[in-house]
């Protein structure tokens, strides 16, 4: 029995690590194009960007795991193709690995500028430990930063950039930041933070041009056809799926690489998981393909039991966290437009949350400094969202914590 994951992200590592915690006692590859160790992606946008930061990645496990775990892991050659008839998995230096059961973890890239000017000196994406170095590098001695896009990324970077007291304006085409994944109430409650912070927000303005003077980015021109100063750009426009190899494989695409309830391809012998596969959730109703670490951890613990003969449908309630302005935001659900919210805590005091209603049911739940009404919102969602109502959510005394317990 042999397994090779493609993908040393945080869905590979996980994959193999659960592997081995499940009993698989087989072959077990691991490979990837990249020639770093495989490392945490999290810190990049945030502390590590900072030039007073220990420039150390966090590895994403001890270098012992993978001899003590037999994991095999390949580096520095990517796949080159893959024979799905004969299953075996060709890299770039002529290796040849079988397979019984393959699994893509090849995440996905950041979305490049829709515009002329991205090659200038200056003009950056935060995805990987060479970006993240890049960007440390550069904000030493920036006094200018103008960040694209007002996702998790582009503010927490933002907020790294805000620390260190430079000039830091946040463009974003969307009315509010965060607005694909947040509530109105949460969205204002973080643009007031980044401006107290120093920060310069322009919303409905979106990239129309990158300017340079000898190689170097000096300028952002916005769609509006203002002109914003620059000696560093962080752009943070999203990502896309890495589901190149999956199209070459014939295999079915559909935002991502898109997979069944046990995470399996259109081949049989194919999984994906990760940024880069697209499943069908019970809990959001659709095709959803989700780009989190945590969502990127529950595949790959689902599909090791799947693969070690516990077969299931994966099914956990999403959930995403981010850190910005020396606060943390936990969001547990998804948040839709049409949500009738309810704020319960302070949240300019750091510590509060908004819950998220559709049809009297809780669907999400944002928290700020409140790790303990994370935890119950967690719960109360994967029981279907019945344990609390609007009502009682707005009644005095009212907790999370005791509406979860109540369940039991």
């Amino acid at each position: 029995m042999a397994i090779v994951i493609i993908g040393a992200g945080h869905a590979g590592v996980e994959a193999a690590d659960a592997l081995r915690r499940q009993g698989y006692d087989g072959e077990l590859t691991i490979v990837d194009g990249a020639t770093h160790e495989p490392y945490q992606r999290p810190p990049l946008s945030k502390d590590y960007v900072d030039p007073g930061a220990d420039a150390s990645p966090l590895p994403m496990r001890a270098a012992k795991f993978w001899a003590d775990q037999r994991v095999r892991l390949l580096l520095g050659s990517p796949v080159e193709r893959v024979d799905r008839a004969a299953r075996i998995v060709r890299l770039a230096d002529g290796t040849e690995l079988g397979y019984d059961d393959l699994v893509l973890a090849t995440g996905a890239h950041g979305r490049p500028a829709p515009c002329a000017g991205a090659e200038l000196d200056g003009v950056l994406i935060l995805r990987t430990l060479d970006d993240a170095i890049r960007v440390r590098s550069m904000l030493a001695d920036a006094r200018r930063v103008v960040v694209v896009g007002a996702g998790f990324i582009g503010l927490e970077f933002a907020s790294a950039a805000e620390k260190r007291g430079l000039a830091v304006t946040v463009l974003e085409l969307a009315e509010r930041p965060m607005q694909r994944v947040l509530s109105p109430t949460m969205s204002e409650h973080y643009r007031a933070r980044h401006q107290a912070a120093g920060a310069r927000l322009v919303f409905g303005e979106g990239l129309a041009g990158l300017e340079g003077t000898d190689g170097r980015v000096s300028a952002v021109i916005g769609s509006s056809g203002a002109r914003y100063e620059a000696d560093l750009v962080v752009l943070g426009l999203g990502i896309t799926p890495a589901d190149e190899l999956g199209r070459e494989m014939g295999l079915r695409i559909d935002n991502g690489i898109a997979v069944d309830e046990q995470l399996r391809t259109s081949d049989p012998h194919i999984y994906a998981i990760g940024d880069v596969a697209s499943y069908p959730s019970g809990y959001a109703g659709c095709r959803v393909r989700l780009e989190a670490v945590q969502n990127a951890t529950d595949q790959a613990r689902a599909l090791a039991r799947t693969l070690t003969g516990t077969a299931e449908a994966y099914t956990a309630v999403p959930w995403f966290w981010t850190v910005q302005c020396g606060t943390k935001l936990q969001i547990a659900g998804l948040a839709v437009p049409e949500m009738e919210t309810v704020t319960t805590g302070e949240l300019d005091a750091g510590k509060g949350s908004v819950l998220g209603f559709v049809d009297g049911r809780l669907v999400c739940v944002e928290s700020v400094g409140a790790p303990g009404d994370h935890l119950a919102a967690r719960k109360l969602i994967a029981a279907g969202g019945g344990g609390v109502t609007p009502g009682q959510a707005r009644e005095p005394g009212f907790t999370l914590k005791a509406a979860a317990k109540a369940l039991a």
